[in-house]
C-alpha cells in the first residue's frame, strides 16, 4: 500500500471522527475506525496502519455507516456483532448489547463450576446468549439453559450458540423469569442460577445516552420504580430452582448491591461475595444455598 493510499484512509477517518464528535460521540475516532473496517471488510489494525484499498465502493459503504452512527445508532448494531468474554457475538436491536461488567457474572460462575465436573446452569434473561454461551465454551461439562421472554432474542441466542459450537449443551427456552411460556417441561433445579436482569428505574431511561434509550430494547433495561422489580422476582424464584450447595449470581446496578444482598439473605441464601466492577462499584452479588 503506497503512502498516498494510506494518507487517504487517514483523511477519511479524520473527517468522519470530526462528524461523530460533533454529534456528541466521545469515542469518535475508535468508532470511525471500526466502521471503516466494517466497510472495507478488514480488521481495525489494517485501518490504523492505512493498509487497505480505499475504493469508491468502500467509501460509499463507509459514508452510509457513519451517517447511521451520527444518528447515535450503536456501533454494535451497525456492524452486527460485539465481543464478550473473548468471543464474538451477533447482536441485533432485539437484544441488549453485552457489557464488560457482565463478564464478572461469567467469571463468578466459572469459578464455582471449576470444582464440579458436571452441573446445570440457568441464565435468566439471556438476550444474545452471551453469558450462557461464554459459560458453555469455558465449562465444557456444564449444561446451560437460557431463558428469555423475547422470541426474537432467543433466535439471536440460538444462532450464536450454533456459530460458537455449543448448541449441543445450551438450550434456550421462552419464559418470563421462571414462568415457562413454551409449553415444555418445568425447569427443575440447577447448580447455578444467574442473571443480568433489567435493573434501571423507569424514570432513569429518559436520562440515558441516545445510543441506549433510542435503540436498545427497553424491556431489557427497565425494572419499575426503584429498578428492583425483576431482582425481587428472580431472588424469590431462585430458591425454588437452586440445588443444595448451588450458587446464585446476580448483576446489579450501582447502589443496589446492599439492598439486593439483604433480599437474598432474607430469601434463605447466604451471600458469599459482592464483586466490584472495573470502576470499583459493587456490581455482582454471589450467594449460596447451604446443603440441608
Amino acid at each position: 500500500m503506497d503512502e498516498a493510499s494510506a494518507r487517504a484512509v487517514f483523511v477519511a477517518i479524520g473527517e468522519a471522527s470530526r462528524r461523530l464528535e460533533d454529534a456528541g460521540i466521545e469515542s469518535s475516532r475508535l468508532d470511525a475506525q471500526l466502521l471503516m473496517a466494517a466497510a472495507a471488510g478488514v480488521t481495525r489494525e489494517a485501518v490504523i496502519t492505512g493498509s487497505i484499498d480505499l475504493s469508491a465502493e468502500t467509501l460509499e459503504k463507509f459514508e452510509a455507516l457513519i451517517s447511521r452512527r451520527e444518528k447515535r445508532e450503536p456501533v454494535a448494531y451497525i456492524v452486527g456483532h460485539r465481543e464478550f468474554y473473548s468471543l464474538d457475538f451477533e447482536v441485533t436491536p432485539a437484544v441488549l448489547i453485552p457489557r464488560p461488567e457482565s463478564e464478572l457474572v461469567v467469571a463468578a460462575a466459572l469459578e464455582y463450576l471449576s470444582t464440579r465436573r458436571a452441573a446445570g446452569v440457568l441464565d435468566i434473561g439471556t438476550g444474545s446468549g452471551a453469558i450462557a454461551i461464554a459459560i458453555a465454551v469455558n465449562a465444557p461439562y456444564a449444561r446451560v439453559t437460557g431463558l428469555d421472554i423475547s422470541a426474537d432474542a432467543l433466535a439471536v441466542a440460538s444462532r450464536n450458540a450454533r456459530r460458537l459450537g455449543v448448541e449441543d449443551r445450551v438450550r434456550f427456552r421462552r419464559a418470563d423469569c421462571f414462568d415457562v411460556l413454551d409449553g415444555g417441561a418445568t425447569l427443575g433445579s440447577f447448580e447455578v442460577v444467574l442473571s443480568n436482569p433489567p435493573y434501571l428505574d423507569d424514570a432513569e431511561i429518559a436520562g440515558l445516552e441516545p445510543d441506549v434509550r433510542g435503540y436498545e430494547p427497553r424491556i431489557a433495561m427497565s425494572a419499575g420504580v426503584g429498578g428492583m422489580d425483576i431482582h425481587r422476582r428472580i431472588i424469590g424464584g431462585a430458591v425454588a430452582h437452586l440445588a443444595d450447595g448451588g450458587e446464585f449470581v446476580l448483576e446489579v446496578a450501582a447502589g443496589q448491591a446492599a439492598t439486593v444482598a439483604k433480599l437474598v439473605e432474607e430469601a434463605g441464601l447466604r451471600v458469599v461475595a459482592v464483586i466490584n466492577d472495573f470502576a470499583g462499584h459493587p456490581r455482582v452479588v454471589r450467594a449460596r444455598r447451604e446443603r440441608a
